[in-house]
């Protein structure tokens, strides 16, 4: 991995110019991006509150967490303020398979002037700690007891790490930032739609400085965002169809609220449903295949009831969807 040109901040940004937020506040940032850097987003809305949450990561050196349903853009909306300072990035997915010795580091078999060594290799939290970097743990609440231990010791703002088998002490770089992002808040499955989380020890939690909480968006933001991707509903008619697929993924967040649906669309599928429509040339079979596919068969008389309410028409069966009438052979 190359070396990061600027190891410290070297000018400010404006707040309310970068990210519309009505506040006199300036955040440090880079003037010269890096590999590490995501790209802009143009197109991407960002919820005030939880913007203003992470800037204070950057700014002030807290810890942030932010807690949501899956699809609101938790990990981008971290990765675009990112973006936006110029501030180097890497995230990590706590799933079940990264271990201690994936974070920590382990003994790897080299070559070394022809010869087969043994030689320590960091692993990925002693590498961004010593870099100016802002490390996000995704699926934060699905990491295993092993491994959430280990960042345990890091989550104090000036807290060091110890490589106990190389008996060295790391101090965090003065431009390390950590966030996290997580689904349950450590309160485990209780909805049974996130399987794999964990219950989290209550110490582990009270050492995030921040906790932030982003919903999904308002129906017009939304459909800004789905009509920025698919630009190819912009005009009277796909506005007009792309308001009312919005309007159905909302119904069935209700419905995922009260207890009628066991699954719900999230902003992402509202997209993947947009271009699917491009690809297939019919809203109603790229419904099928981008959301009405995933839900259980006694369901799907709530969901098919959603779409004629909000489509003024019934949802047709996969099995008349793009059939030929005789007809038109």
């Amino acid at each position: 991995m190359n070396d990061i040109i600027l190891s410290q901040p070297d000018h400010t940004v404006n707040v309310r110019d970068t990210f519309g937020i009505n506040l006199d506040m300036t955040v440090p940032a880079f003037t010269q991006r890096d590999e590490h850097v995501p790209e802009i987003d143009s197109a991407y809305r960002f919820n005030p509150q939880v913007t203003l949450a992470i800037l204070a990561g950057f700014a002030f050196n807290r810890r942030v967490v932010i807690q949501g349903l899956h699809g609101t853009g938790k990990s981008t909306h971290i990765e675009q303020v990112a973006a936006r300072l110029n501030w180097p990035c890497l995230r990590i997915n706590l799933d079940g398979h990264i271990s201690r010795l994936d974070l920590v580091g382990k003994d790897m078999i080299v070559l070394r002037d022809g010869q087969q060594v043994t030689e320590f290799q960091e692993g990925m939290l002693p590498w961004a700690l010593q870099r100016p970097m802002a490390l996000v743990f995704d699926e934060y609440d699905a990491g295993r007891p092993d491994v959430m231990f280990v960042i345990q010791r890091v989550l104090e703002r000036e807290g060091s790490f110890t490589l106990l088998d190389q008996q060295k002490v790391i101090k965090p770089h003065a431009s390390f930032r950590m966030f996290a992002t997580m689904n349950t808040l450590g309160q485990g499955n209780l909805s049974g739609l996130y399987h794999g989380t964990q219950l989290m020890n209550h110490a582990q939690l009270d050492r995030w400085n921040i906790v932030t909480s982003l919903d999904y968006l308002p129906e017009q933001e939304e459909q800004a965002i789905v009509l920025a991707r698919v630009p190819s509903f912009n005009s009277e008619h796909g506005r007009k169809q792309l308001a009312a697929m919005v309007a159905l993924a909302g119904l069935t967040r209700q419905g995922f609220a009260v207890g009628d649906l066991s699954v719900l669309m999230s902003p992402r599928t509202v997209i993947t449903w947009a271009e699917n429509t491009e690809i297939f040339k019919d809203v109603g079979l790229a419904f099928h295949l981008s959301f009405l596919n995933k839900c259980e068969t006694t369901e799907r008389a709530v969901v098919s009831e959603y779409y004629q309410r909000c489509f003024n028409a019934a949802l047709p069966s996969i099995e008349t969807l793009g059939m030929v009438t005789p007809h038109e052979q």
